[in-house]
């Protein structure tokens, strides 16, 4: 009787050398230029004022609380400012717009 193979060896041998994956494909809705440009005057005038509440902040003793808001702020406006640079203006008007609420909490709360 010869012997029986043992399970797994060979998918053992292959695990570490698989491809790399592709990257998932980001699902945006397809905006109109009109509504582009909407968008993007939008993500602008929401950055802005986050950017502004930020500067407030500035050089204040903050509570951990606001500390870990303005951690957020900042993240928001990362996201947001990349999501604009590939003209993601739905995306980018949405980042913004989350920075820009939480820099408002954080301005009335100094």
């Amino acid at each position: 009787m010869p012997p029986r193979p043992r399970n797994g060896t060979a998918s053992n041998a292959t695990a570490g050398n698989d491809p790399e994956k592709p990257e998932a494909p980001t699902i945006a809705p397809q905006l109109t230029p009109q509504e582009s440009a909407v968008a993007q005057q939008q993500t602008n005038e929401s950055l802005n004022i986050a950017e502004r509440n930020l500067g407030a902040a500035r050089g204040k003793t903050l509570t951990a609380a606001q500390t870990d808001l303005v951690s957020k702020i900042r993240s928001f406006i990362k996201d947001a400012r990349e999501a604009a640079q590939i003209t993601d203006w739905s995306r980018a008007r949405s980042l913004a717009k989350k920075a820009q609420v939480l820099s408002e909490e954080l301005a009335s709360s100094l």
